[in-house]
């Protein structure tokens, strides 16, 4: 049988691939000025270009399929304005260096290390991008693999002049593993950009640690965040799934969710947050499973017409308030009989089944009076107020709606993420 035409083009195709990667070499490249950009301008797909101690001047373009690696102790040090390695080809690879030195214009995305359109398949791993406006700026290319990097970012400049750790523009097929994020605005913004995955990084000092708009199909999957303003951000956002993060001392929010809808948020743990746990905004068909919120002003506020939410096994835990939702429908918290554990539910569970044997309803009318007229709260303490709440706990028709837990859950463990690495968490 005689070939096809298409099949003699791909075999041809296959050879002279084979033969690049023949020839490939592996060059010692000294430290030096320009060194760095000689040995770039030199080399040939698929070479190796190994840096020694010492720092090579950026800034320097990576428009070859080749690999620039380090043992960390090479230093490429930017002049102070532009990126510092920008990188145009598909295949490359930066490893093993110290970044710095970026410009700090977030309109021209000033960076330490950046992924243009058309440049797919690149890796950045295992890198110290340090005192960079952005750290990582991945824009267009697809399929990156951005791993093990410390990212260290400018925090000399007002903070709405900073930048984020890695910046994610229309990059499908990113995956973002291992990294630790410190300073600047926030840790990962993604913007516009689907089908991507975000795991095991560690955001500390940052505005927001994970923060995504307008990104469908990604997965946030055993992140930690500790000591930010605002913990894991989703907004705008379709087929999210949210899993096994860690929200602890974060300032304002835990995890937020605004116009989000058919997402999967379970097993994360909010601890000793501030002023919510569980931010829930016209967020709509979501399961919000097996999570714990513990230590929030608000365990979580619940507004804006959302519609179709299932939660069920998630524990609240000695939040102030746990329920904050100023509406006069009723939304019933349990699925199959399982609802979640509040631990300021004093209940009776006679035939020891684990569910509580009268519902949960964390709000009455005077919550609602004093969300709406802040001042009513100098009124808390009267008889009148009393005697409306003494009503309303004995005969729960005169409440005015909101949410109920019809199946509340009797003890905490049977509550909340079942994750025995939690409590091995930095």
């Amino acid at each position: 049988m005689a070939m096809r035409p298409a099949f003699v083009v791909l075999a041809a195709a296959a050879l002279l691939a084979d033969a690049s990667c023949a020839d490939a070499k592996e060059l010692a490249v000294p430290a030096g000025q320009g060194t760095l950009a000689g040995a770039i301008a030199s080399a040939e797909p698929g070479d190796v270009l190994r840096l020694g101690p010492g720092d090579y001047n950026g800034s320097v373009l990576v428009d070859k399929t080749i690999s620039v690696v380090g043992d960390g102790s090479a230093r490429v040090v930017g002049p102070g304005s532009g990126t510092v390695i920008s990188i145009t080809a598909g295949g490359a690879r930066i490893e093993g260096l110290v970044v710095t030195g970026s410009g700090n214009r977030l309109d021209e995305l000033d960076s330490g290390i950046a992924i243009a359109k058309g440049a797919d398949g690149v890796q950045v791993i295992s890198n110290r991008v340090e005192g960079n406006l952005i750290g990582v700026d991945v824009q267009g290319g697809k399929d990156a693999l951005v791993r093990g990097n410390q990212i260290a970012n400018r925090v000399d400049i007002h903070p709405s002049e900073r930048g984020s750790g890695l910046y994610v523009w229309n990059a499908p097929g990113l995956v973002a593993e291992d990294n630790t994020v410190r300073g600047g605005r926030d840790g990962i913004f993604v913007s516009s950009s689907h089908r991507a995955v975000y795991r095991n990084n560690r955001f500390y000092d940052l505005r927001f640690a994970f923060h995504s708009m307008y990104a469908n199909n990604i997965e946030v999957t055993g992140n930690v965040s500790e000591g930010n303003e605002l913990g894991f951000a989703f907004m705008y956002s379709n087929v999210v799934i949210a899993r096994d993060n860690l929200s602890r001392g974060d300032q304002t929010h835990g995890l937020f969710l605004n116009s989000v809808n058919k997402a999967v948020v379970e097993r994360n743990a909010v601890r000793d947050g501030g002023e919510k746990c569980l931010f829930i905004y016209n967020a709509n068909r979501n399961r919000i499973a097996d999570n714990v919120f513990e230590g929030c002003e608000l365990g979580v506020h619940f507004t804006a017409g959302s519609e179709g939410n299932v939660l069920t096994g998630n524990a609240f835990i000695g939040n102030q308030t746990q329920v904050k939702n100023v509406g006069t429908r009723w939304f019933e918290w349990s699925d199959k009989g399982r609802g979640n554990y509040w631990s300021d539910h004093v209940a009776f569970d006679i035939d020891g089944d684990g569910i509580a044997d009268a519902p949960y309803r964390p709000n009455d009318t005077i919550d609602l009076v004093t969300w709406r007229q802040p001042m009513a709260k100098l009124l808390l303490g009267s008889p009148a107020v009393q005697l409306i709440r003494w009503s309303q706990s004995r005969f729960p028709g005169l409440l005015p709606g909101g949410v109920i837990d019809s199946h509340p859950l009797t003890h905490p463990g049977d509550a909340g993420p079942r994750l025995s690495r939690e409590a091995s968490l930095p």
